[in-house]
This record gives structure tokens, C-alpha cells and sequence, in this order.
């Protein structure tokens, strides 16, 4: 790995003012309030629990921190502070193109709001940026990587603009098997996924709950199925929900590798831990990737270049 400096490179960016959100967890089934705020240059994505009274109450959004990939992501520092289920909350920073934010959080899991990432989206598109001095980075892919296991592989091959690809195949049939390809360039992260919702078999719920999972789950926050119904109230947002939300949770992992990814993802199968095994992959092999300073011409083909709220108002 090596550090490219480019002249014209664009400015990191932070949030024009603060973001309150409040909601259940998900998992925990536990009342939390979250509020995002402005950040200075190179602060970079940082949770702050407020309910911590021993210990270091900062744990750094990056790959390494990751402590636990079952049905979530999981953070955790020296401390033992965690947080968890922030993928959602990552792909809405990611998508919106916010590089420094301090996130104030008084329990351990980020609030799961409707399910997908929309509501997130929403508020830091009224709210707005503030560009900052400091020049913004990106991790270019040089070489491809690939991890891979009994349930699936991922992959991150060199591309010249940030691409999605995924599969994924579930026994209800309501899903089953579905694929989708997105060039998540200028806005298409808003535009084609931040509304799509975490799903679950109903046949799973009482096995999630009995090892204190999916305890704040309801039909509003997840797209629950049943074979070939759908029970959640209004059914799917779209035919291809599923694999457009695994797309989401992916895109919110990647986030973790501290700055965005000029390179092809592609997932076959891939939950939360393929895809951080993947980035600790990428990041042992230096000559995989490079780190630049973003010109303004990669940065015309970010996730978050030149989104608007008018964008997610029409998919909303």
C-alpha cells in the first residue's frame, strides 16, 4: 500500500448541524436515543455511548473494531465498549457522503427505526454538509482479493468506479433466489437501496429470540416471510428487496474500511462476516490497494456525489 497525493483533491465533509434519532433496538428490544453531529477534519466516524460511567466510551466505525458479525456488526474497544447494528447507519453516512461525524448513543444498539437505512438518509439530507479544509481520501484496488467459506464468498477486484454485485438464495419462496448489479455512483445508494428493509423467516423468529435475538423486532421494522407470503403489513417495497437490502448491509460494512472504495464488491452469499473478513484480507495485503487523495474527478463518481433530497423523495 502506498499514498497517492493528487492536486485539485476534494474536502472531507461533516454535517451542518446535529441529527437526533430515537427507536428500539432491534436485537436488544431496548429504548435508545442516537444524535449525529458535526466533526472536525480527520475525526472520521466515531460512536460516544453517554451511558458509559467506566472505561473508554469511544469505540472507533472502522473493520477492525469489529468484534461480532451474527445478524449484525458489532463494535468493540479496548474496553470492552460496544456497539452494534450500525450497518445500517453506516450506508446511510457512506451514501450521503459524510466523512466525519461524532455519534452520541445511550445504549448499545443503534435504534432500528423502519429497517432500512431511509430514515438515516432522510434527516442528513435535510440537514446538509459542511466541506471541511482537509483534503478527503479514497482506497483504490489494485489487485483483487476474495474471501471465502462454507456459506459464501465476497471478492473486491480493481474498477474505476465503486460497483455492487450480489447474489443470494433463500429457502422461502417469496425470495428465493435473486441477483442484482449496481454502479453505486452519484446518488444510487439513495436512489436504489437506503429504503429497503432487514427481512427474516418467520420459521427463524422463535429460534433468533431464544438466544436473545430479534427481542425488538416487530412487522414494522422487518419484512418478515412465510414461504411464499410476505406478513409484514403492505409487502415487499420492491420485487427484489432482499437482495437489494443485502446490497444495503455489504455497502454499510464496507464504510468500515475508513474512506471510500474505488473497486468492484462482489457477494455470492455474503453476510456481515464475509464481508469485514474480506476487508482484513484486503488490508494484509498492502499491494492490493492504494490510498489517494480524492480528485474532483473520482470524487463525480462517489456514492455520494451530487445527491439530493429530491432523489430520495422519489423512491420513499
Amino acid at each position: 500500500m502506498h499514498i497517492v497525493s493528487l492536486k485539485g483533491s476534494t474536502l472531507q465533509t461533516t454535517l451542518e448541524s446535529s441529527i437526533t434519532f430515537s427507536g428500539i433496538g432491534l436485537h436488544s428490544g431496548r429504548d435508545v436515543t442516537l444524535t449525529l453531529k458535526p466533526a472536525p477534519e480527520n475525526h472520521g466516524i466515531l460512536f460516544e455511548r453517554r451511558d458509559i460511567q467506566i472505561g473508554n466510551p469511544v469505540v472507533r466505525a472502522r473493520w477492525d473494531y469489529v468484534s461480532e458479525t451474527t445478524l449484525c456488526t458489532k463494535l468493540m474497544n479496548e474496553d470492552g465498549t460496544a456497539i452494534s447494528t450500525i450497518e445500517h447507519l453506516m450506508a446511510a453516512l457512506a451514501g450521503c457522503g459524510v466523512t466525519n461525524t461524532l455519534i452520541e448513543i445511550d445504549s448499545e444498539e443503534v435504534p432500528i427505526l423502519d429497517g432500512s437505512a431511509a430514515p438515516f438518509v432522510k434527516q442528513i439530507l435535510e440537514v446538509g454538509l459542511n466541506t471541511i479544509s482537509s483534503s478527503s481520501r479514497i482506497i483504490r484496488i489494485t489487485r483483487p482479493v476474495i474471501f471465502e467459506n462454507q456459506s459464501g464468498w465476497a471478492s473486491l477486484t480493481p474498477y474505476d468506479r465503486p460497483e455492487m454485485e450480489y447474489f443470494i438464495d433463500f429457502d422461502d419462496c417469496v425470495i428465493g433466489k435473486q441477483s442484482k448489479i449496481l454502479n453505486m455512483s452519484n446518488g444510487s445508494f439513495v436512489k436504489e437501496l437506503c429504503s429497503s428493509r432487514t427481512f427474516c423467516s418467520n420459521k427463524d423468529v422463535e429460534t433468533m429470540r431464544e438466544n436473545g435475538l430479534a427481542l425488538g423486532g416487530n412487522f414494522t421494522n422487518a419484512v418478515v416471510v412465510d414461504g411464499d407470503k410476505v406478513l409484514s403489513p403492505g409487502g415487499m417495497r420492491y420485487q427484489d428487496e432482499a437482495v437489494r437490502h443485502k446490497m444495503l448491509d455489504a455497502f454499510g460494512d464496507l464504510a468500515l474500511a475508513g474512506a471510500p472504495i474505488l473497486g468492484k464488491y462482489e457477494g455470492h452469499k455474503a453476510g456481515h462476516f464475509i464481508t469485514n473478513s474480506l476487508l482484513r484480507k484486503l488490508f494484509s495485503k498492502p499491494d492490493s490497494y492504494t490510498v489517494e487523495d480524492c480528485s474532483e474527478e473520482i470524487f463525480n463518481v462517489l456514492p455520494g456525489s451530487g445527491v439530493d433530497l429530491t432523489e430520495f423523495t422519489a423512491v420513499a
